[in-house]
């Protein structure tokens, strides 16, 4: 139990909302976020995974799918009346899928699509009326290096993370005029079972990409549990930015995250510049537009 001071304290502490608190970051945030006296509203399909942290300070536990409109509307609604707002929206529920494009089942990658991308878009909209209303707030979007350049047999969960990056870019450019904070969080492979419990994969399999999609499959499934990124650290790393009076927008997590950040970035700049003449080539003639030469 708290003591009468400490509830004193965390009373004067941000709230923070969290999707999909069972396992990895999700989980990291939330017990953090407690240690640090935060008001902390912890979220999952099954609250009964929550149970060692609904008697930690002031934790909100909540049953919340982000694909069922109105668990979202119902949990919004209970946070707001137990803390009286929502200053920090973490965006972290999510799954993944492995299978080559063509080997895609369209349940499957209906289903990722749902959780990943339209799940984050209703806990956005649901949270944003109430950060409008106070021109305050901070929205966190947990995407990953998967969504700045893809890999073999990560097609389709690539294709969600890289619509959480162009989502978010634009809600940043429309918020924050209104005082609302956006960041996306990029990991690259950091030990939250994501590859070994969270992710299944195509139950048709096409020799001639077992050496591409097939190999990538079975080395993240083998390195399930050794990677080298730190939930912990990654999770500290994340509220330093938030906290931050000028946090990033892209905020990497792990060296494989940078590096690999990086290099696509070099990459594109070599292509673009190969590749300017035919690019700048394609607009109409300067004198046809009225345009000095």
């Amino acid at each position: 139990m708290l003591n009468a001071t400490s509830k004193s304290v965390s009373a004067t502490k941000p709230v923070w909302f969290v999707t999909g608190c069972s396992t990895g970051f999700g989980r990291e945030l939330a017990k953090q976020g407690l240690e640090l006296d935060y008001r902390m509203v912890v979220t999952a399909r099954n609250p009964a995974d929550l149970k060692d942290l609904a008697g930690i300070g002031a934790a909100l536990v909540l049953k919340l799918d982000v694909t069922d409109q109105n668990q979202v509307d119902a949990a919004i609604k209970a946070a707001e009346a137990r803390f009286g707002r929502i200053d920090v929206l973490v965006n972290n529920a999510g799954i993944g899928y492995f299978a080559a494009v063509e080997e895609s089942e369209e349940k499957e990658v209906r289903r990722m699509f749902e959780i990943n991308v339209f799940g984050l878009s209703r806990m956005i909209q649901a949270t944003l009326p109430g950060m409008r209303r106070r021109r305050k707030g901070f929205i966190v979007n947990v995407s990953s290096l998967a969504g700045l350049r893809s890999f073999p047999s990560l097609g389709f969960y690539n294709a969600t993370k890289f619509a959480v990056e162009g989502l978010s870019e634009a809600l940043w450019q429309e918020v924050e005029p209104l005082g609302i904070k956006v960041m996306i969080v990029e990991p690259s492979g950091f030990r939250t079972d994501w590859a070994g419990r969270s992710a299944n994969e195509s139950k048709r399999q096409i020799a001639d990409y077992a050496a591409t999609a097939g190999v990538g499959r079975r080395e993240m499934r083998a390195d399930s549990g050794k990677q080298p990124g730190d939930p912990v650290r990654a999770v500290h790393a994340i509220i330093k930015a938030v906290e931050s009076p000028n946090p990033p927008h892209h905020l990497l997590l792990g060296n494989d995250a940078y590096e690999g950040a990086m290099a696509k970035v070099e990459a594109l700049g070599r292509e673009f510049k190969a590749w300017e003449a035919v690019s700048r080539g394609a607009d109409f003639p300067k004198e046809k537009l009225g345009l000095a030469a």
